[in-house]
C-alpha cells in the first residue's frame, strides 16, 4: 500500500505495551512501513497539560489500574499493574531503542521496543539498568555495541528531534500512531488505525 505510520511513544508506557504486538501484527498483516519513534513525555507533557503518574489525582491513579487490568483480561495480554521497577526513567531505553533504529533499521527496534516493553511490565525488571539493556540487546540477537552509541550525541540529537517532530504534531501522550499527519492517541484506538490503513 505504500503507507507509513510513525509511532510515537514512549518505552515505559503500559498502553504502548498493551498495544504493541496488536500494532506491530496490523503493520505485518496491511504491509505498512513504520517509523519507530520513542520521545520524551518529560518535555511533552509541560506543554500539553499532562501530569506524571505520581502528580495526578488519586482517583485517577486508582482508575488507571483498574483500566490496565480491564484491558489486560480483555486483549488477553498479561500485565502485572504495579510492576517492581516502575516508575521507571525511559530515556534509556528510549535512546537505545533510537540507536538501533538508526543501524539497524525500524523492523529491529519494533522487536526490541517489545522486549523492552514487556521487561517493564510482565517480567519485571529495571529498563533503566544498563546491564539488563545489554540483556535485552543479546536476547534479541542485537549488536551490544548499541549500547554505548546510545549515549552519543548524533544519537541524543536524533531522539531530541523526534521529540520536537511530536510536539510539532500535537502528540500528547503514548503511544500515538500518526498517518499522513492525521493523529491516533492510544491503543485503544488502533481500530481507527486500521482504518485508516485499510482504505483506498
Amino acid at each position: 500500500m505504500g503507507r507509513t505510520v510513525d509511532y510515537y511513544f514512549v518505552p515505559q508506557s503500559p498502553w504502548t505495551y498493551l498495544g504493541h504486538e496488536r500494532f506491530a501484527a496490523l503493520l505485518r498483516d496491511t504491509g505498512t512501513a513504520v517509523r519507530v519513534l520513542p520521545m520524551d513525555l518529560g518535555r511533552i507533557f509541560p506543554l500539553s497539560g499532562g501530569l506524571p503518574l505520581q502528580k495526578r489525582a488519586p482517583q485517577r491513579q486508582a482508575y488507571r489500574l483498574l483500566e490496565l487490568r480491564r484491558f489486560s483480561e480483555a486483549l488477553g495480554v498479561p500485565i502485572h499493574p504495579e510492576p517492581r521497577f516502575f516508575p521507571v526513567a525511559g530515556d534509556p531505553a528510549a535512546l537505545l531503542i533510537t540507536a538501533v533504529a538508526q543501524h539497524d533499521g525500524d523492523e529491529a527496534a519494533m522487536r526490541l521496543t517489545g522486549a523492552v516493553l514487556a521487561a517493564v511490565w510482565t517480567q519485571q525488571r529495571d529498563i533503566a539498568a544498563p546491564e539488563v539493556l545489554a540483556e535485552l540487546l543479546a536476547e534479541n540477537g542485537l549488536d551490544g555495541g548499541r549500547l554505548a552509541q546510545s549515549q552519543t550525541p548524533p544519537v541524543r540529537a536524533r531522539y531530541d528531534a523526534q521529540t520536537q517532530a511530536a510536539i510539532d504534531l500535537n502528540v500528547f501522550g503514548a503511544p500515538s500512531y500518526v498517518i499522513d499527519g492525521e493523529l491516533f492517541w492510544g491503543q485503544d484506538r488502533l481500530d481507527f488505525v486500521e482504518r485508516a490503513l485499510r482504505a483506498a
